[in-house]
């Protein structure tokens, strides 16, 4: 194609275009059936990811009921201590290493056994509780091992029931077992997720711009902000019109709705993994959603506008746009992470859910 823009002629240029020609063609031939190829064993891979994940939650769903048919404590409260358990050994990866089963709670050999048990391997109920140790057991087998989830998800709901039966109760007993009212709140919104969906099966995510838009965006997080004082850009940019829909990412519970300083009409979301969801700029929000409703991928919760950078109402600083933030909660508090790589996975997975119809 070089040679025909350039005009070039004569028969040397001839002949040698047709023998690149010639030998590109097979090449060209073979690609689609290697790429096609490549998508096959992508989509495979996915899959078998996927049934993997549905094993282990239908396992984890029959061990929540089996301890809440013994407790009494309905099932989606066991499992939100339990999701809120896991988002602190991800956000605590060297402290508290995630453990190794269906149960993410996390207990020391100390605490498990009794401070003063000089054991610190014992399963013997009769001396765990003469330490004051926390392991129960769960599964009948006369133990109180720390590396079983039945008897790891009954010493915690063991130690709930110590503060009643009723939901105030229970809210008492997360307090008394985190001693902090940050806590409390996290996993009554994960119940009121589970309770409401009735399914484990809640990590899918959407994008949160309709595919089919015109917009456009790149990784921003981490430049240089001067309004308000030098900060960084906390989150990622996503340019398209005016009331272009915006979507929420993941399944979560609206926390905040309103007017910020900097972010103008924004959304927050906390999702499953403990992560907050911070959509600003916005023209407007859906009047069908309030703070403390369930949400899931997909629902529209307002639209692009360019709201911020002044008091209530300042609109057209800047260009319409969607500030898209994510931000990980510790326990105690929160940081700033990077949305770009999340967005660009969020985008190709729900594409490939067109593509296959799913």
């Amino acid at each position: 194609m070089a040679l025909a823009k350039n005009f070039v002629t004569g028969a040397l240029a001839a002949a040698v275009a047709v023998a690149a020609a010639s030998a590109a063609a097979p090449a060209s031939r073979a690609a689609p059936a290697d790429q096609s190829a490549m998508y096959r064993s992508e989509a495979e891979s996915a899959r078998q990811a996927r049934q993997s994940m549905l094993d282990t939650f239908t396992e984890r769903k029959a061990l929540y009921d089996s301890v809440s048919a013994v407790t009494g404590i309905p099932w989606f409260n066991l499992a939100a201590v339990d999701q809120y358990e896991r988002t602190l050994s991800l956000a605590h990866p060297k402290t508290r290493p995630l453990r190794d089963g269906l149960v993410a709670i996390h207990l020391t050999e100390y605490r498990w056994v009794g401070f003063l048990n000089p054991n610190h391997q014992d399963t013997n109920l009769r001396s765990i509780r003469f330490f004051d140790g926390f392991g129960r057991d769960g599964d009948g087998d006369g133990k109180a091992d720390r590396n079983n989830d039945a008897d790891v998800l009954y010493s915690m709901a063991d130690f709930l029931l110590r503060y009643g039966t009723s939901p105030a109760d229970f809210d008492i007993g997360i307090w008394e077992y985190y001693q902090n009212d940050r806590s409390v709140k996290r996993i009554k919104q994960f119940a009121k997720i589970y309770s409401l969906f009735g399914t484990l099966d809640l990590h899918r995510h959407a994008f949160i711009l309709p595919l089919g838009g015109d917009y456009s965006y790149r990784s921003t997080w981490g430049a240089a902000r001067s309004y308000g004082g030098y900060r960084i850009h906390e989150g990622t940019d996503l340019f398209a019109h005016y009331g272009m829909p915006v979507r929420s990412a993941a399944y979560g519970v609206v926390e905040v709705m309103g007017w910020n300083r900097y972010g103008g009409w924004r959304v927050g979301i906390r999702d499953l993994n403990n992560v907050y969801h911070y959509y600003a700029h916005l023209s407007g929000f859906n009047k069908k959603i309030k703070e403390g409703d369930v949400v899931q991928p997909g629902d529209v919760v307002g639209w692009v506008g360019s709201s911020g950078y002044g008091k209530p109402g300042t609109q057209g600083k800047f260009p319409p746009h969607l500030h898209y933030g994510l931000y990980r909660d510790n326990g105690l508090t929160e940081w700033s992470f990077d949305p770009y790589p999340h967005l660009r996975k969020w985008e190709r997975e729900e594409r490939n859910r067109k593509r296959s119809g799913k």
